[in-house]
């Protein structure tokens, strides 16, 4: 969803449902919202922009893409997206992660170095809080012993939660123990390195008696741009992406994200559909609604045709 303060966003409620409207016009299956307090630009709460459009989503399947369950607390986090899973009807699946920002964890008086120790945590506790049939825990960090929320997800027995990871192995351990599906990041990795983390996590799967071959996988915030225009790549790359997210556009051009040409970016998804990658969320960098119809125009089309599906 537009989010972010790009160029030609807004973030009225008739935005954003136009914006939900189309996408599922023209033939997307996934709506999404990241999870940010405090970011490099400013930023449209995800839960609360995903409330927004519930009525206009149509079939789609909402997503957070991640939602950050150490800063927002399991309790407060598990009523606002059991609240949205029940007005959607069920369509609710949960990305989460610790977060890759330490302001977020500043602002709510979080020490960022006890990040990880408390995502292991307060994941199984929002499994509790969401799951009928999730057993109460009682850690360091959090309690959830007494805590019983409602109304309680349609979803039986409670929406999936899929687990954000870049592709560690220790974060695909994390996946394999915690999550019922896992998210990679579409700027911190390549389809070489998406294949990698797959196969460890089959193996990581298999050992836990788990099913690797119906363990679903998305790939998150692909920063999109479909272009003829070499200076509008450029710009996008220079002047939007690398300020937000703090890189180098040298090293931006040496992942495989779709911006540029049609052809460039059909070829860059295919191979991350090659590469194992089930489902691919985009975000557009500018012209939201002008960018999800060139899309399913001129690319996923290309991509079909490439990937034989």
């Amino acid at each position: 969803m537009p989010q972010l303060d790009f160029e030609g966003v807004s973030w009225s409620v008739a935005d954003l449902v136009a914006f939900a409207r189309l996408a599922e016009e023209v033939g997307y299956t996934f709506l999404c919202a990241n999870d940010h307090l405090v970011f490099t630009r400013p930023m449209l709460d995800g839960p609360t922009a995903l409330a927004a459009v519930v009525q206009a989503s149509g079939d789609m399947t909402l997503t957070t893409t991640v939602a950050l369950p150490v800063v927002r607390g399991p309790a407060p986090l598990a009523k606002t997206l059991a609240a949205i899973d029940v007005m959607s009807g069920g369509r609710l699946v949960i990305g989460v992660g610790p977060g890759s920002s330490a302001r977020d964890y500043e602002a709510v008086g979080l020490d960022w170095d006890e990040r990880w120790k408390r995502f292991d945590e307060v994941t199984r506790a929002l499994r509790t809080l969401l799951h009928r049939d999730a057993p109460a825990v009682a850690g360091t960090f959090y309690s959830t012993s007494d805590i019983e929320l409602e109304p309680v997800s349609p979803q039986t027995p409670g929406p999936p939660i899929w687990v954000g990871s870049w592709g560690s192995k220790p974060g695909i351990r994390r996946v394999a123990d915690l999550a019922d599906g896992w998210l990679a990041s579409g700027y911190n990795t390549t389809p070489e390195r998406f294949a990698q983390g797959l196969a460890q996590l089959d193996v990581e799967l298999s050992a836990r008696g788990r099913d690797a071959a119906t363990f679903p996988n998305g790939l998150a915030t692909l920063w999109t741009y479909v272009t003829e225009s070499a200076a509008d790549e450029q710009r996008m790359l220079e002047s939007v992406l690398s300020p937000l997210v703090h890189r180098p556009v040298d090293e931006l051009r040496k992942l495989f994200l779709p911006i540029g040409s049609a052809e460039t970016c059909a070829e860059r998804l295919a191979a991350f559909a090659e590469a194992g990658v089930q489902r691919m969320f985009i975000w557009p960098l500018a012209d939201p609604l002008d960018q999800l119809e060139l899309f399913q125009t001129r690319v996923a089309p290309l991509v079909r045709l490439a990937v034989g599906r």
